[in-house]
């Protein structure tokens, strides 16, 4: 276990503004799609971590994120719960300096602050921050 890289401001900066463009993206998808690709794409990064320093506990956590998000395909607040806990496993792997990216030190902090973002989001009820044109029969 090494102790973690220091930080920058562009190590918060960056995911903020990576987490405002998933999140002005996402605004743009249709119902019910938004919510459930949002439940797939959150259950998928349950298994990012895999063989991630941490044994067994990465697949507990699998598995209690992919529950989680399977109860995201129903409710928006389960998606932020899952990312939520995504969260505090980038926590973890920061702390033990254990990057998600191996040529990118600071890579778990970078998403910790992208996931806590985005959660926020979701827990709010992931409202449409930009509106699609519908375009009108002339």
């Amino acid at each position: 276990m090494s102790s973690p890289p220091p930080l920058g401001p562009a190590d918060v900066i960056g995911p903020l503004a990576g987490a405002l463009v998933f999140v002005v993206v996402m605004s743009l998808v249709r119902e019910p799609v938004r919510r459930e690709l949002n439940a797939v794409l959150v259950a998928g990064a349950s298994g990012v971590y895999l063989s991630g320093g941490l044994g067994r506990w990465e697949v507990l956590f699998a598995a209690v994120v992919v529950t989680v998000a399977y109860l995201g395909l129903r409710s928006y607040r389960f998606i932020g719960l899952g990312w939520f806990l995504h969260a505090g496993l980038d926590l973890i792997h920061h702390r033990n300096g254990h990057p998600i990216w191996p040529f990118m030190p600071t890579s778990s902090f970078g998403c910790l602050i992208f996931d806590a973002a985005i959660a926020l989001w979701f827990v709010a009820g992931a409202p449409a921050l930009v509106r699609r044109r519908v375009s009108g029969a002339a």
